[in-house]
């Protein structure tokens, strides 16, 4: 198969998408693996209960903040070179991780470590767009980096107790080194060269919206582990004056970091709308299911591993079946599906008992959750890129994954404030564990809402141009 990137001749795209796809698979591993790692590093590096969490944290901060420019990087300099670069960041993040000989240094190299794959996923996405013209390929092409994205974020969770366990946690992090240099070498043999864009980067504007992302999500995750409290908002305040003049920056600038033209397409708007909020009621959930497994049910991180395994098998079903749905009737229908599948599955879950079982309480659900989230990934992200021009193919690919990023924060902060919130209300009365499955309950109902709002945004916005995704099919 031969496709055409700009005026180059592409002769082997799916060797390409396998490419881009070992360094988003070694991404979204390094995002889960250091869950089951937790305790051990804490140990070693002497982190205190409150810090530990800033292990988490400062790769979700780095990666959301960057996106963007991250994004618009890659369309100014060249997809393929920003790809490589963005690479050896993350290698160089992975190495210093590993090698970490004090809890300061292990957040710092964490930091690196979310910035090359805040670049390194727009750019991967937008050598794809260009490598894959709109129709099926394209489809197919996303979902199964839809697809890989699942099954690498609970290989991760697997994974991360095995290496933590047989070789010590640093591990987790060596093992991304060689994967990168392999990625490395074979950039220049399988993805096109491209050319550089023509227009500079809105520095100013960069900076002023990558500090708003990261001050919003740092509150978002405050929210998560503390609840509200004057340090929320005063992230919140500084995030909605830096975004403020992010937008004044952007009206005026003659290269805006994200060209209001984008906005213009009501798919682009609505398959973003549908992202952010998947991704809060996918990491919603995960944090509920996390603690009443863990809390509740007291399973081991291997059986919890194993049980989200299964909402795994199904999220790739539903990728698989999603794209090509999307190409035979259009993103609107299985946007919407997918939304409702996942308030479906909210609505089961929400049935948790504080003596439940893994078979009574989570498998109709899980199984649910996973077919649903892989139809409205699939659909919200091409949605979101369909018929972006070549020249904003990073920074769109930067919106979409800025809204999941976004979203999914938002998922787990406000899961948590809900679920442990009441806990905390209804403890001195009620059972602690009565007390926070009630909790978690009632979280899953405020997502199961969440979903529905998504759906009725999916038949809403993206009905304009329900059929674009069908063309070249």
């Amino acid at each position: 198969m031969t496709t055409t990137q700009g005026t180059a001749v592409v002769t082997r795209p799916w060797w390409a998408l396998a490419v881009v796809c070992m360094a988003m698979f070694m991404a979204v591993l390094d995002s889960t693996s250091v869950y089951a790692a937790l305790p051990a590093i804490a140990r070693d590096l002497g982190f205190s209960p409150a810090e530990i969490q800033w292990v988490i944290t400062a790769y979700g901060v780095s990666i959301g903040g960057f996106l963007l420019l991250g994004g618009r990087l890659a369309d100014r300099w060249g997809r393929r070179r920003v790809f490589m670069a963005s690479v050896a960041v993350f290698a160089a993040g992975s190495l210093a991780c590993g090698w970490a000989p004090s809890g300061d240094v292990l957040i710092a190299a964490r930091v690196l470590q979310g910035m090359g794959a805040a670049v390194m996923t727009p750019a991967g996405l937008g050598i794809l767009m260009n490598v894959f013209p709109d129709g099926p390929d394209r489809n197919r092409a996303l979902g199964i980096w839809g697809g890989l994205g699942g099954i690498g974020a609970t290989v991760g969770l697997l994974l991360g107790g095995v290496l933590t366990e047989w070789a010590g946690w640093p591990w987790i992090f060596f093992t991304n080194v060689p994967v990168c240099i392999a990625v490395v070498v074979l950039c220049p043999l399988l993805l096109p060269a491209g050319e550089p864009g023509r227009s500079r980067v809105d520095l100013p504007g960069g900076l002023m919206c990558t500090g708003a992302l990261v001050l919003i999500l740092l509150a978002l995750f405050r929210i998560a582990e503390q609840g509200a409290d004057p340090l929320v908002a005063g992230f919140g305040v500084g995030g909605l004056v830096l975004a403020s003049v992010f937008v004044l920056i952007e009206r005026r600038s003659p290269a805006p970091l994200v060209p209001p033209r984008l906005f213009s397409r009501t798919t682009l708007v609505g398959g973003n709308l549908v992202i952010v909020i998947a991704g809060i009621s996918v990491d919603g959930l995960l944090i509920v299911v996390t603690l009443y497994a863990q809390q509740v049910l007291g399973l081991s991180a291997l059986q919890f591993g194993l049980t989200m395994a299964i909402m795994t098998v199904t999220s790739v079903a539903g990728v698989v079946a999603g794209q090509r749905l999307v190409t035979r009737s259009g993103f609107r229908i299985v946007a919407a599906a997918g939304m409702v599948l996942l308030a479906i599955a909210c609505l089961l879950l929400s049935r948790l008992t504080p003596d439940g079982t893994i078979v009574g309480d989570l498998l109709a659900g899980l199984i649910t959750f996973g077919a649903g989230m892989g139809a409205a990934f699939v659909a919200g992200q091409i949605a979101a890129l369909a018929g972006a021009p070549q020249e904003d193919a990073g920074v769109a690919a930067g919106v979409e994954e800025t809204s999941f990023a976004v979203g999914t924060t938002m998922g787990a902060a406000l899961a948590s404030a809900v679920a442990v919130g009441y806990a905390t209300h209804a403890g001195g009365v009620l059972d602690p564990a009565v007390a926070l499955t009630e909790g978690f309950r009632i979280a899953l109902l405020v997502l199961a809402g969440l979903a529905a709002v998504g759906a009725v945004a999916a038949v809403t916005l993206l009905r304009a141009e329900a059929n674009d995704s069908t063309v070249n099919s």
